[in-house]
């Protein structure tokens, strides 16, 4: 069976992440020959690291913007080579479909839906275009209770078209990874300090700003450590300055050794205004450490019950459960325990398994 995964682009995203993660053990499968189309590289991050651990054909469409709509012509042609193409992110979501429509394709897609909102759903005139983009999908795939609950409410389809398949990771590269001496990981950092970290990008879904903030009210031994990139960055460096936080907020950039970086920290937290499923909150349950994460749709299912929630743009709030944390050995034991156990709902091969399953089932139909 031949499959071809389409993506914007391999920057480090939970979209991106799962495709990193899940292609390479795809393709370990029988039967199985899955190829990935992106419509353009900008030398991404997990391009990189994808080359170097993959064999996988990628087709990079093009070097500019993934927003241009030439790309529904470049996507025709592989409408015809492959048994299933599965789509993810918008505009993909778009094209491949606008793409099927001018070709006539007989094309099965399938559409995994990553986020339990976004900026179109507010709009009438897209509410009227996302459902005949979404009706050309065979199947739309989503990715946690809240995503389901979500897009249903959205397209008002009828309920077989939709798919509940949960994300997944790689559990053992988590679990057998060992972390860095806390000096290791950038200048001013000691093994005295207690690091608070999260990992995800700068983009106005995020909220660094409260794990910021939340520094005013802990001890200046225990710091945030910020990994990631984006058009939000510069704010929240700013906003360290201006709190005068400046050396206990730490930012590392774009790294490609999360998980040594998850074991070098004390305590994970995903500071956020909405999820779909967060890879990075799996990662950051599976990390042995205890997690801490905003009380939002997309993250409040997962952590509740294991790991600790706040409310949305709450630094006082997150601030109190860091402190109960690091005061009581016993209490930080039991919730990274916890953290772990729920983790293992999670594993990368239970989320492959249900994806060939639907696979083959899309393959077949008439």
């Amino acid at each position: 069976m031949k499959i071809l995964q389409i993506i914007n682009n391999l920057q480090t995203g939970g979209a991106e992440k799962l495709l990193l993660e899940s292609i390479p053990l795809f393709n370990k499968e029988e039967n199985i020959m899955m190829d990935l189309v992106v419509l353009n590289n900008n030398n991404a991050p997990f391009f990189k690291e994808f080359k170097k651990k993959s064999a996988t054909k990628i087709f990079i469409l093009s070097k500019g913007t993934p927003y241009n709509p030439s790309y529904i012509l470049k996507i025709i042609p592989f409408l015809k080579k492959y048994d299933v193409v599965h789509v993810h992110l918008f505009p993909s979501l778009y094209w491949v479909a606008l793409a099927k429509i001018l070709s006539f394709s007989k094309a099965k897609l399938i559409y995994t839906e990553h986020n339990t909102s976004n900026r179109r759903r507010e709009k009438l005139v897209f509410k009227i275009i996302d459902k005949l983009i979404y009706s050309q999908y065979s199947k739309i795939i989503t990715i946690s209770d809240d995503v389901d609950i979500e897009l249903k409410k959205h397209l008002k389809f009828k309920d077989s078209r939709f798919e509940l398949i949960q994300n997944g990771v790689n559990l053992n590269t988590i679990k057998n990874e060992t972390g860095y001496l806390k000096s290791e990981l950038a200048k001013n950092i000691n093994e005295n300090h207690k690091i608070l970290l999260q990992v995800s990008s700068f983009t106005t879904q995020k909220d660094q700003k409260t794990l910021i903030k939340s520094l005013e009210h802990l001890d200046k031994n225990i710091i945030a450590v910020l990994v990631g990139d984006g058009p939000l960055k510069v704010e929240c460096e700013e906003l360290a300055h201006k709190l005068n936080l400046t050396d206990r907020v730490f930012f590392l950039g774009i790294r490609m050794d999360v998980p040594k970086i998850l074991k070098t920290a004390d305590i994970i937290v995903l500071s956020t205004h909405y999820e779909g499923l967060s890879l990075a909150s799996i990662e950051g349950l599976a990390s042995g450490r205890p997690f801490i994460a905003s009380d939002v749709p997309g993250l409040k299912d997962i952590v509740r019950g294991a790991g600790l929630l706040f409310e949305e743009n709450d630094s006082i709030m997150l601030a109190k459960h860091i402190v109960n944390l690091l005061r009581d050995n016993s209490y930080y034991n039991e919730i990274a325990g916890k953290c772990l156990k729920r983790a293992e709902n999670y594993d990368i091969n239970e989320t492959i398994n249900k994806q060939i399953t639907l696979y083959q089932t899309i393959s077949q139909e008439v």
